[in-house]
């Protein structure tokens, strides 16, 4: 793969520079495909082996001159040329073809991640936290993030080879049981607990919330019920358990259909009685001090700096958010002794994960520095206090109702087997591409065009290209599969997606260093543009053995590292696995076609062996991505 040229140009810029082939391999990268030219295939910048930054572009370019004229072509290398302050190097057209497509099929599923870009990635216990939705709260589109990027970052570090623990840190403790408590005492009704139960909860949530703040006997009796749960109160824990059983099963009923699991469902309530423990140990360190509202704080400036102080125990002796966290990173370590713990929550809470980071480094836990918040931007518009919410369960039974009446609305629908099921995943990788396409700090605003948004680059996109490819496959068997001529895939349409099936680990490594999964995003919908171009140039069908052979080589292995990508982000790649959904395959493309550009003028459709795909010309019309042909 393409480690493996890395270190052949490696070595012999060792020999020259008498430096080890490790110091190098990271400084050699593969070059992005280009539309208008054939590029070279990796690339050497000379500014990166320099020891310093002060030299000018001029001698930079003189020094990439001389060193590409002290190396040599060989059997792996067969042209070398220089750039701006960079050496070019191209790989021999029949290795690059063999090598890559050999090892896409021998690593399957690791493809990428057997490189030596990652050979010195020491393996961790690393816990990852994510999603924590609020119990009796029903889950909006709000905890996805939360869901769907804890999901990439715990997929990414176990293909990495870490040995990884999820853990929901449900949030079933604190102020806001108070409220629901006496919500319902004040405005609850059993048979609507029964019939619809979180829906109910939450309709008391927002009501009693409005009540307390016009009066304060109700915030009174919430601060008196939330004191009642802390001091063990019988009936006050049978009525949270009975919240809390409720939450969960809906839960894991959402989280199912995500494609999401867990190895541990924790929750506050569960370091209820640590926390107290936590505050005594404060105090013995001299850490915990008392204000004149009665309330306990750790000042982390020293000097009574109000954005440096936190607070750790209200007035009544009940804990706190902080308290708990505290005294559930003390248990895990102790639990797990991990390497790496990652927290993912929005970046409004970032102030609150320095503070607890700190507040375990002054209490002498060192192993503190392990841990790591990873913020996202919120999703806005979906306050609960006020009611404004769209819920997840809302948007996920949406998209599925909507591609079911896409589909029904084509005859041959009827033939796919679980039409609801594909429905599904097609929305779920809508969803999930829609997110991660941008950085993750980014804030943006709900809006159902959005998530319906399925023109262009979107998960739908990925979803079609891998059917389509996974048909391919079924259609023609694997009588094809068994070896390949190497001269039948030396197009430039073969050549380019062989180019960029070398840059897999790159972008795998780029992501594990940044934990951003836009690079993957954006790696695959190149390739499936690479793959869109190469069926329809490429026919299989009527082609001779040799060059249908070779060809179904290379459609293989894009959709097998597509099918990668995709599950690393948390999607579920659309395929064909009988004979009846193969007849039905045009069932499958039509769905598709319904999200295809409807606002575009006229324009040729392409079709070919019943798959469709949109015909692309340099000097086209643009719509997302696309070019089109008018008529």
């Amino acid at each position: 793969m393409a480690c493996g040229f890395r270190r052949s140009i490696a070595c012999q810029l060792s020999r020259i520079l008498d430096l080890p082939p490790e110091n190098l391999i990271k400084s050699i990268s593969a070059v992005p495909i280009s539309r208008k030219e054939e590029l070279a295939d990796f690339q050497l910048s000379v500014d990166s082996l320099l020891e310093n930054s002060d030299h000018s572009r001029p001698d930079i370019q003189v020094q990439a001159i001389r060193l590409a004229e002290k190396l040599k072509c060989d059997t792996v290398v067969s042209e070398i040329s220089t750039g701006q302050g960079t050496i070019n190097f191209k790989i021999n057209r029949e290795l690059l073809t063999k090598t890559v497509l050999k090892q896409v099929m021998e690593d399957g599923s690791k493809y990428g991640l057997k490189s030596e870009l990652f050979s010195d990635l020491p393996q961790k216990k690393i816990v990852v936290e994510f999603s924590s939705p609020n119990i009796a709260k029903k889950f909006h589109v709000g905890h996805l993030r939360s869901t769907i990027i804890g999901n990439f970052i715990a997929n990414l570090k176990e293909a990495l080879g870490h040995q990884v623990t999820r853990i929901n840190y449900l949030g079933d403790w604190g102020m806001q049981f108070g409220l629901l408590g006496t919500g319902y005492q004040l405005f609850g009704y059993e048979e609507k607990l029964q019939s619809n139960p979180l829906q109910h909860l939450f309709e008391v949530y927002v009501q009693v919330n409005k009540e307390a703040t016009e009066d304060k006997s109700v915030a009174k009796s919430a601060h008196e019920f939330f004191q009642r749960l802390e001091l063990g109160d019988m009936q006050a824990l049978a009525l949270w358990q009975k919240f809390r059983d409720l939450s969960v099963e809906e839960y894991i009923r959402i989280y199912k259909r995500l494609g999401v699991h867990f190895d541990e469902y924790s929750g506050e309530s569960f370091y209820r009685e640590k926390s107290q423990e936590v505050l005594k140990l404060l105090d013995s360190k001299g850490l915990l001090q008392k204000t004149i509202k009665g309330t306990a704080v750790v000042d982390l400036s020293g000097n009574s700096d109000p954005s440096s102080i936190c607070t750790v125990m209200r007035s009544d002796g009940t804990s706190l958010y902080a308290t708990r966290d505290l005294a559930a990173a003390i248990d895990r370590m102790d639990k797990y002794n991990f390497d790496t713990m990652i927290y993912v929550t929005d970046k409004g809470q970032k102030r609150h994960f320095q503070q607890v980071f700190q507040i375990l480094q002054i209490m002498g836990y060192d192993w503190a520095k392990r841990c790591q918040h990873v913020p996202f931007g919120v999703v806005k518009g979906m306050k609960t206090r006020r009611g404004d919410v769209t819920f997840l369960e809302d948007v996920l039974n949406e998209i599925r109702l909507r591609m079911l009446q896409n589909m029904a609305s084509i005859k041959t629908t009827k033939e796919l087997e679980n039409p609801q099921e594909t429905a599904e995943r097609v929305g779920l990788a809508a969803l999930i591409i829609q997110d991660f396409r941008g950085l993750l700090l980014s804030d943006y605003q709900f809006s159902w065009d959005r998530v319906f948004q399925s023109r262009g680059d979107t998960g739908v996109f990925l979803q079609y290209t891998h059917a389509r490819l996974h048909s391919l496959e079924t259609t023609f068997g694997c009588g094809y599969l068994n070896d390949f001529n190497t001269a039948c895939l030396q197009e430039p349409q073969s050549v380019s997606i062989l180019q960029h099936l070398l840059r897999f680990d790159e972008v795998l490594y780029r992501s594990s260093e940044d934990i951003q999964p836009r690079h993957i995003v954006s790696y695959l919908l190149t390739l499936s543009h690479l793959a869109a171009v190469a069926h329809r140039t490429l026919p299989i069908k009527e082609s001779p053995p040799e060059v249908a052979g070779a060809r179904l080589h290379l459609f293989r292995a894009v959709r097998s590292v597509l099918a990668n990508g995709m599950k690393l982000l948390g999607i579920t790649p659309l395929h064909l696995t009988s004979r009846r959904q193969l007849m039905s395959q045009q069932s499958l493309i039509d769905t598709f076609e319904c999200f295809s550009p409807k606002d575009v003028s006229p324009f040729y459709k392409i079709v070919f062996d019943e798959h469709i795909c949109w015909e692309e010309q340099e000097n086209g019309n643009k719509h997302n991505g696309y070019s089109y042909f008018h008529l």
